[in-house]
């Protein structure tokens, strides 16, 4: 099929690129919602302005669609990106969409009512298993936002690796963290991957920690060869 991949950026919108291409998927676009909330109930949002350097970094097109992020109202935007898809001869939209049913019901929702299909590859998916498979697999992923008890400063800007991974199994077992994120716990950016034609190095980066919650921003960014 021809298909898109709603596109954040982190580990799970990456790794939903990664299956359609694995299953043989005409992948067409890559689509990006910018969302201008922060607390955007549907959209990621953390280093959010990297995804057209990820992009470029894989050689796949982006389409960037501006939103203001007001709960439900930012679904007519979504909308609005899946008719502009469909326009496009796109067939089908993957989602990198775990445990959320708030999201994936209404990426579904909105998808059906288009007239194409939603797939989302890792719904459900063994948590602990993914996460060692994203390591096995070969890509960079960097932690880029954290707000779970358990969770400190230090986490910011940490590269997720099978050390990184044995640490949240602990504090998995004494405060029930979800491993993949999926609850909120933490965001995440990928830098270099298997789908990558080139890597992302980080040229600029600080850290903002507000209590018991932060964001690691990379203000300045260039792709280089691998």
């Amino acid at each position: 099929m021809k298909v898109a991949v709603l596109f954040s950026g982190g580990k799970d919108s990456t790794m939903a690129v990664y299956n359609a291409l694995k299953s043989g998927e005409d992948v067409r676009y890559l689509l990006a919602m910018k969302s201008a909330n922060d607390e955007s109930y549907m959209f990621h949002v953390p280093n959010i302005h990297l995804t057209d350097l990820l992009a470029e970094a894989m050689d796949i097109p982006i389409i960037s669609v501006e939103t203001d992020g007001i709960k439900e109202e930012e679904l007519k935007d979504l909308r609005h990106a899946f008719e502009n898809l469909k326009n496009l001869g796109i067939e089908a939209i993957y989602t990198g969409a775990l445990y959320s049913t708030y999201q994936k019901s209404r990426i579904e929702r909105l998808a059906d009512e288009v007239g194409i299909k939603a797939v989302s590859p890792y719904w459900h998916v063994d948590e602990l298993e993914y996460m060692r498979e994203i390591v096995s697999l070969g890509f960079e992923v960097i932690i880029s936002g954290v707000a779970a008890y358990g969770l400190d400063e230090k986490w910011l800007g940490r590269r997720i690796d099978d050390a990184c991974i044995d640490e949240l199994l602990k504090i998995n077992e004494k405060v029930g963290l979800n491993l993949a994120f999926e609850g909120g716990e933490a965001e995440t950016l990928v830098l270099d991957g298997p789908i990558f034609k080139k890597r992302v190095k980080i040229i600029k980066d600080k850290r903002q920690w507000h209590v018991d919650s932060g964001l690691y921003i990379i203000e300045d960014a260039i792709l280089e060869e691998k």
